[in-house]
């Protein structure tokens, strides 16, 4: 399953209801499946395992919890790796 962007230019009550569906959809499924999305929070629920690409390349792969604690990633997207992402839980 490739989703990309499934949530994009939905207003926030609709947003719940997407993630929701997509979990439901995929749970107890083993397989591999994509989703683009830049919506944290969405990323958060319907995602286990996150990879982070830059410029078309894995740039680090992990659960939600620790990409907003990645150097990397923070120096990619923030543009400081002592930067905090809003939004994210660290």
């Amino acid at each position: 399953m490739l989703l990309d962007e499934p949530t994009q230019g939905m207003g926030h009550e609709d947003v719940d209801r997407v993630t929701m569906l997509i979990k439901k959809v995929s749970a107890g499924v083993h397989h591999s499946d994509g989703r683009t999305q830049h919506e944290l929070n969405v990323i958060e629920g319907i995602s286990n395992t996150i990879t982070v690409l830059q410029h078309g390349e894995v740039l680090a792969e992990g659960n939600y919890a620790e990409m907003p604690k990645n150097p990397l990633v923070m120096e990619a997207y923030m543009g400081s790796a002592d930067a905090s992402l809003t939004g994210a839980h660290a």
